[in-house]
């Protein structure tokens, strides 16, 4: 079972209720800039994540100016639509709510259930028994200029958002979004090769190592190191790594099988 941390309390708590129900996600993006883009990425994969598991769940987004171009941006980005939160209502009778910020933005001005709270120390509101949920935290991007801005490079810009644990503070350079380039340029060669081998199971020791790895805290970082070792690995079989990749990115939003079946592929 999927466990986050809660930003307000830093104890790991189950990211859904023990009687499963509609799971409410909401990305709360003061700018569309490129940490707010980190913010609804993350709220991105958790609801890939959570998805996976078989939980509904229904998606908002909150708080932001400028959304026209945030959402332009997002879906370059391979981000699926979250819906305005003006236009959802104020409940769908959700079991848990989810909500995915940077801490020190998460103020009394943008919270969507309307309660009052004073911010605490750690620059989060504290509830005032009116909110319920999980604060999901995401640290700031201190973006190089321009190095963010190519659309021709947004699946190298996502994995270079999803490479550094989300709680930390990133800086995101040239050199950091090449190095993505070229890591997506390698395996997605890698699985087109694959894909013309014979099929095999993912190992389930492969496969306890993903779950176990996003599960924990949505642990992205540590799922892309299963993927490096797969890669290099002299026991898992062409076939499997294939199954392996294409599973994990039912996570990651790489569009890792993008180039089976090319002549060359890139």
């Amino acid at each position: 079972m999927l466990r986050i941390t809660d930003a307000r309390t830093g104890e790991p708590t189950d990211a859904t209720p023990a009687r499963r129900g509609l799971t409410r996600v909401e990305a709360r993006v003061p700018r569309p800039d490129t940490t707010g883009l980190r913010v609804l990425l993350v709220a991105d994969v958790l609801v890939r994540a959570l998805e996976i598991s078989g939980t509904p769940v229904w998606t908002v987004l909150t708080g932001t100016e400028g959304r026209t171009e945030l959402r332009a941006r997002a879906t370059a980005l391979g981000i699926r639509p979250f819906e305005d939160e003006r236009d959802s209502g104020s409940g769908l009778g959700e079991a848990q709510v989810l909500r995915v910020c940077v801490p020190d933005t998460d103020t009394n001005t943008d919270r969507a259930d309307g309660a009052t709270g004073a911010t605490g120390a750690t620059g989060v509101v504290e509830d005032d028994g009116a909110a319920k949920g999980l604060r999901v935290a995401v640290a700031p991007v201190d973006a190089e200029s321009g190095v963010a801005d190519d659309d021709e490079r947004a699946s190298a810009l996502r994995l270079a958002l999803l490479a550094c644990p989300r709680r930390e503070p990133l800086r995101l350079d040239e050199a950091a979004l090449t190095d993505a380039e070229d890591t997506l340029r390698r395996w997605r060669g890698a699985v087109a090769t694959w894909a013309t081998r014979p099929s095999g199971p993912i190992p389930d020791p492969v496969r306890q190592q993903l779950r176990a790895a996003w599960e924990d805290d949505l642990d992205v970082p540590a799922v892309l190191a299963v993927l490096r070792k797969v890669e290099t690995s002299g026991t898992v079989p062409d076939g499997a790594r294939f199954e392996t990749y294409a599973y994990a990115d039912r996570l990651l939003g790489l569009e890792l099988t993008r180039d089976i079946g090319r002549e060359t592929p890139s």
